[in-house]
């Protein structure tokens, strides 16, 4: 194959996919490592896709690396976050034992929960005081407090994790990614969600469609590992996956 045709194929696929490992272009061209590599620093020298590590993403894919107050994100896609709210609430029945993870989102949840018959645990002060209040058997995690997304990180909340088993979780996300997954910007937050995602039957990421296409610097779980509820996708790598819901 020729050098032109093996770039063209590579475009082609990263808009179907939005992100591709070497491994993966390897086997659909029958190229060497060491081709791809090649063509992929070229691509990206160009200006026609990201060169990451393992592979390549979109061009318009966004690194994140600082979280925003909580402050500041809370009126960021209000509505969207209303309308994935309002969903992930009504997935919760009797009986559940439900982790809901610090977030604007999973915040805005607790507002449209009627299930009394469930049990929750979270990360966040705030949810925890708010699934109080509307009566709710809450849980919350002991461990370090970082104010700027008003939760509980670190390994004294991983180490509580690992006694639980949750039918249930909501999780929030800085960024969605096919190769590099739902991340978010610290280490010790990262910590959290891995832990509560991996002892949870039924994952759930809540993330309105500006998360998509950005990559921040801790992943915590892989892209199929839970069912992302969101709105109005546009996003055209995104479209036919399976484990996206578009309400």
């Amino acid at each position: 194959m020729l050098t032109e045709e093996r770039f063209a194929k590579i475009l082609s696929i990263l808009e179907k996919t939005g992100s591709v490992t070497v491994q993966q272009l390897m086997a659909e061209l029958n190229a060497s490592e060491s081709t791809i590599r090649r063509d992929l620093t070229t691509l990206d020298a160009n200006g026609q896709l990201t060169k990451v590590h393992g592979g390549a993403i979109l061009k318009n894919a966004v690194y994140s690396t600082t979280d925003d107050e909580v402050v500041h994100r809370k009126e960021q896609n209000r509505e969207a976050k209303e309308k994935i709210a309002r969903y992930a609430a009504g997935l919760i029945g009797a009986g559940d034992f439900v982790y809901i993870d610090a977030g604007t989102t999973t915040e805005l949840m607790i507002d449209h929960i009627t299930e009394k018959q469930a049990t929750f645990v979270t990360n966040a002060v705030t949810h925890a005081k708010k699934l109080a209040e509307r009566g709710c058997a809450v849980y919350i995690l002991g461990g370090e407090f970082k104010a700027v997304t008003e939760a509980i990180v670190g390994e004294e909340a991983v180490a509580t994790l690992e006694k639980y088993n949750f039918t249930k979780g909501f999780w929030g996300t800085n960024g969605i990614s096919m190769q590099q997954g739902f991340s978010t910007p610290e280490l010790r937050e990262a910590m959290v969600k891995k832990k509560s995602m991996e002892n949870c039957r039924e994952r759930y990421v809540l993330a309105d469609n500006s998360k998509f296409s950005y990559i921040s610097s801790v992943t915590f779980a892989p892209f199929e590992s839970a069912t992302i509820l969101t709105t109005e996708m546009e996003q055209t790598a995104f479209q036919h996956c399976g484990n996206i819901l578009n309400l």
